[in-house]
């Protein structure tokens, strides 16, 4: 297994590859989110189905210019969710049709997360914009909190992992409806 440092990890990113990645609460794990190879090849690990759809984490609100349809919201709803980041907060917002359906799954919407974690922002400028972020473990098992936790299943198939710590939340981002601030995952 490879060990990556962030810039190193977004040239793998770019080259088509999966890596693992520590996030705000779990190991993540994440790709080109503008691969469809890329994403199918993560969902594949995972044994994750496309129809669900995936979060995108980014380093900026910036990095997902033209990719949310901010127009769809009601202006305090828009503002309500900008004024929440960066931090670990996820939020559907409506999709623009830049955004693949292998990332929407069968939603409208997309989730998006603007990290405050200093290693994915590492890994998101490096890349030079967002990245899917889902958690790096088999569908239906637990999220992995710790390194030593993470599935040989899953490790043994991504590209590399980019080395440090979770920021130690006890669960992982609660996600929320942009236009309605309903609660849809518990954080």
């Amino acid at each position: 297994m490879q060990r990556l440092t962030p810039a190193a990890a977004a040239t793998v990113l770019r080259a088509g590859g999966v890596i693992v990645y520590p996030t705000e609460a779990v190991w993540g794990v994440g790709c080109n989110p503008f691969d469809a190879q890329a994403v199918q090849r993560l969902l594949d690990i995972k044994q994750r189905p496309v129809d669900k759809g995936v979060i995108l984490v980014g380093a900026s609100i910036a990095q997902f210019d033209g990719l949310l349809a901010w127009d769809r919201l009601p202006p305090d709803r828009a503002d309500a969710v900008r004024a929440q980041w960066p931090g670990p907060r996820t939020w559907i917002v409506p999709a623009s049709t830049r955004v693949p359906a292998w990332i929407t799954g069968t939603h409208e919407g997309v989730a998006v997360r603007v990290t405050d974690h200093p290693i994915v922002i590492a890994l998101c400028e490096a890349f030079g914009g967002p990245i899917v972020s889902t958690s790096a473990n088999l569908a239906g098992e637990p999220p992995a909190f710790a390194f030593n936790a993470l599935s040989q299943a899953v490790l043994s198939r991504v590209d590399g992992v980019v080395e440090g710590e979770t920021a130690g939340l006890r669960a992982p981002t609660a996600i929320r409806d942009a236009a309605t601030g309903a609660e849809l995952r518990a954080g």
